[in-house]
């Protein structure tokens, strides 16, 4: 935050609501006091009734597929409820820049070909993406600003090569016939991106899904504290839209902290308590996607307006932190590992590597020199080496595949007292996924996919919980 600006002077004025208000008052934590002329109304009465108010099968697209993470954690919900309450209709999953497609290679060879286009989604024609109930996909935290053309037809345009824009232009193409709910993850940073303008980036999400007729609801998980093998933060978001009988109940609330504390889906599966007061911060997002833009960046702050749940209604965001509360079995390293015995050679710590191991891994402050010639002290804290066993895996990310030393790769001791890697299967079953998924490619291959999936038994909580507030609520 700039010298001498107070939190207020950056966004606006700030009211904490306590839960026996109703929160429908004017007022409030605005970006400033005029909402500007939207480009397409908040209710929407042309909208077509769903195709799951008559059927128990909900049609899926999964964009950003990756290897499948969405679609193993709703497949397996069909599975242990005997139905098809989720069917993919259609998928996307492409990696830029390489002639090699892994990920879309897995995808196909575990769920077949149709439905499936392995093709810049930048590209793809809407007309063929069949009409859905449901839109699934981990996009990447990137630059969602947007800025004014004359060569769109409503002016705004946001930045080439950002999925997120391509999730919104799906959305807002299908017109009256785009998905009753939405299912999106992302890095928890999100909440807090840009580093100069927090929150600038989820204000544009949320304004472009109310405009499209959604509430929305968001929570950061972290798979370990319920219990799941990987401490994986992530952000995930639910949008109901204004078709919905979920989305009426939600706007007939008359306060929203039992909501997000008790009420809601990621309330009832993965419970949490308030941390602290129950007090909730509300935040109007006003003006079009540009005057949003300019506003956060009029100022640089290192306060977000947004904690780690809410839900949005109207533009209007509600939010409070809160904290895991789960008392149930917990599933760590010491679970998930192989039998030494079944380990590849190459995956036991050469002890001419050792060294270098521990230097990366432990403690730094040592000077260091930069390119230009100047010098700096270093510093950063030791990590645990080996990784306990009695914990769950640390976040596994795209470099954890390769012999080399890193101070990122997980190394475990074996019962004979060797240190070794952890193995392709190990870490698909860290994520969750079924043993082997990966199989068929290098195993740095492997190892990067795992780093950029999600922990699937997040999405067989979320599904199941979204089955129960679909069905008892329509």
């Amino acid at each position: 935050m700039k010298k001498g600006l107070t939190t207020t002077q950056v966004y606006g004025n700030i009211r904490l609501s306590s839960p026996r208000k109703k929160h429908r008052k004017k007022g409030g934590f605005f970006m400033d006091t005029t909402l500007l002329e939207q480009k397409e109304p908040l209710v929407r009465k042309d909208v077509q009734r769903s195709a799951t108010a008559e059927t128990k099968t909900f049609r899926v697209i999964e964009l950003f597929a990756g290897v499948g993470g969405f679609r193993v954690g709703l497949e397996r919900i069909n599975k242990k409820n005997n139905n098809d309450s989720f069917k993919v209709v259609w998928s996307n999953q492409w990696e830029p820049a390489t002639s090699q497609q892994h990920a879309s290679d897995i995808y196909v060879k575990r769920f077949g070909k149709e439905g499936h286009a392995n093709a810049d989604i930048s590209k793809a024609d809407i007309k063929d993406m069949p009409d859905h109930d449901l839109l699934v996909g981990g996009f990447p935290c990137q630059d969602y600003s947007v800025a004014r053309t004359l060569s769109q037809a409503d002016g705004i345009v946001g930045k080439k090569g950002v999925l997120w824009w391509e999730i919104h232009r799906i959305l807002k193409e299908k017109g009256n016939k785009r998905p009753s709910y939405l299912l999106l993850e992302n890095v928890d940073r999100l909440l807090k991106s840009p580093a100069k303008h927090r929150g600038r980036d989820f204000a544009l999400m949320l304004a472009s899904l109310s405009d499209l007729g959604y509430i929305v609801e968001w929570r950061i998980i972290n798979a370990a504290d319920y219990g799941m093998p990987q401490r994986r933060r992530r952000i995930f978001i639910l949008g109901y839209h204004q078709r919905t009988a979920i989305y009426k109940k939600i706007d007939g609330q008359d306060q929203y902290t039992d909501w997000v504390i008790k009420k809601g889906s990621f309330a009832q599966a993965f419970p949490v308590q308030a941390d602290g007061k129950l007090f909730m911060k509300d935040f109007k997002i006003t003006g079009d996607l540009v005057e949003i833009t300019k506003k956060f960046e009029k100022e640089v702050s290192d306060i977000s307006p947004f904690e780690n749940a809410g839900v949005m209604i109207n533009r209007k965001a509600y939010s409070m932190p809160v904290v895991p509360d789960y008392h149930g079995p917990r599933i760590n390293l010491e679970d998930i590992v192989i039998d030494e015995k079944d380990v590849p050679v190459e995956y036991f710590i050469d002890d001419k590597d050792l060294e270098r191991w521990k230097y990366l891994k432990g403690p730094k402050n040592e000077k260091r020199k930069t390119r230009s010639g100047y010098t700096y002290i270093y510093t950063e804290g030791g990590m645990s080496f080996p990784d306990p066993l009695n914990r769950p895996a640390r976040t596994i990310i795209t470099s954890e595949g390769g012999s080399n030393p890193s101070r990122f790769k997980h190394v475990v001791r074996t019962p004979s007292g060797r240190l070794r890697r952890l193995t392709p299967v190990e870490l698909e079953k860290i994520n969750q996924f079924p043993a082997g998924h990966t199989a068929g490619i290098p195993d740095i291959r492997r190892a990067f996919l795992m780093g950029n999936a999600l922990v699937v038994g997040i999405v067989e909580r979320l599904g199941q919980q979204f089955l129960k507030e679909h069905f008892a609520n329509s």
